[in-house]
């Protein structure tokens, strides 16, 4: 078996036929011609893994049954030919054991949100990949967008002089009816065997979180929440608030919701400081619109004008032509690869920002496992923890 090629090489855990994310990611990983997907165990269906690869154009004897059989049988392979990391694109209940598999046969890890079932599990897994010595990242998308960048860039050079409250929301219609379970992806959300302990934060309110924190620059401390299951009959929530303090004494209001009927993927967060503002909004992902008291407010447009370094290096077309989400996607694969390569290569030279990693994966677990306890307290302030006790528990 030769060498096809000096790209990057993936395999890939879950997004078989039928699956929605997975193509996601491959179209995402394919996007900057640095990686080749040669390997995967993409259902465990085994005709479907086959019919997968086939339609990928994968060597059938390089798609497994299992991602422990893939593990193993990549890691005897040559260096030249081997997977050098994995794309984990499977529900919940997955990413914990496939990531642990893949680190301790060799592999380098990029996993889907969020990164394990609890915050015990990602607590072991830091360690696991302290062990090894191998990379860990996880796709939080809304990241990759490049006025994001710009807003995180302006924030912390002091544009909008001190932070002083967050507004960030992430709504969804998705789910706003009991026959809406029906949907695949659906199912294993609403499953807390599957899902874990929240539906509505672990998919969607964790991101927004994820969004406030890279934007302001903060870290959450306190939380108080109030979480809900609005369709009648439902384990988990399909909706809810947070209100935030953070550690510059910043406030902040998280909204999260799958029930909000007409609302597709509305993303947005509004950044409030001592000397002016920050909107930006998913939907509308080319335009940052800064705002002030005494002056007409701005609209900085992706490609125009000056912009940070760091956002130009992540911006892929000309402007007026959306940077939309699976540019976005492909932005946290080409951050995840140029760390791969400048391991391999003992440099740094490539690199403008680093993916998000395994301290953002700890701290979207334990916003989860947060607001899920704060939501059962009568008392208003809970603190953010980031560990647990010997059972396991924040």
């Amino acid at each position: 078996m030769a060498k096809t090629s000096n790209k990057v090489r993936m395999g890939m855990v879950g997004g078989g036929q039928g699956a929605f994310i997975g193509n996601i990611h491959r179209m995402a990983a394919f996007l900057d011609g640095k990686i080749e997907l040669v390997a995967g165990a993409f259902s465990s269906n085994h005709d479907n893994c086959l019919l997968t690869g086939h339609m990928l154009g994968i060597e059938p004897t390089r798609c497994y049954a299992s991602y422990q059989q893939m593990f193993e049988a990549e890691a005897k392979l040559p260096a030249e030919q081997r997977i050098q990391f994995v794309s984990v694109v499977t529900p919940n209940h997955l990413h914990f054991p496939v990531s642990k598999c893949a680190l301790e046969h060799g592999f380098h890890v990029l996993s889907d949100k969020p990164a394990t079932m609890d915050l015990h599990q990602v607590l072991e897994l830091e360690k696991i990949v302290t062990a090894q010595q191998k990379l860990y990242g996880l796709t939080h998308t809304y990241t990759g967008y490049p006025m994001v960048k710009e807003a995180c860039e302006q924030v912390a050079a002091g544009a909008l002089g001190d932070v002083v409250k967050i507004i960030v929301e992430y709504s969804q219609g998705w789910l706003a009816e009991t026959t809406d379970e029906e949907n695949k992806q659906a199912s294993w959300r609403l499953d807390p065997k599957r899902a874990g302990a929240s539906c509505c934060m672990g998919d969607i309110g964790v991101h927004a979180a994820n969004l406030a924190e890279y934007v302001s620059g903060l870290k959450i401390t306190e939380l108080c929440a109030d979480l809900t299951s609005v369709v009648a009959g439902r384990v988990l929530d399909d909706d809810g608030t947070v209100l935030l303090k953070f550690n510059n004494g910043a406030k902040g209001v998280l909204i999260a919701s799958q029930i909000s009927v007409g609302e597709e993927n509305n993303l947005s967060i509004r950044v409030y400081g001592t000397k002016a503002s920050f909107e930006w909004r998913q939907e509308e992902p080319n335009s940052l619109i800064k705002k002030y008291n005494n002056q007409p407010r701005e609209i900085i447009r992706a490609g125009v004008g000056t912009l940070a370094a760091n956002t130009n290096a992540y911006l892929r077309t000309p402007a007026g032509h959306p940077e939309g989400y699976i540019e976005a996607f492909a932005n946290i694969y080409l951050q995840f690869i140029n760390q791969i390569i400048a391991l391999e290569q003992q440099s740094d030279s490539d690199i403008s920002e680093l993916a998000p990693d395994i301290e953002q994966a700890i701290r979207g677990m334990a916003f989860i496992e947060n607001v899920v306890e704060a939501s059962k307290q009568q008392t208003k302030w809970q603190p953010f923890k980031l560990t647990v006790n010997s059972e396991g528990q924040i």
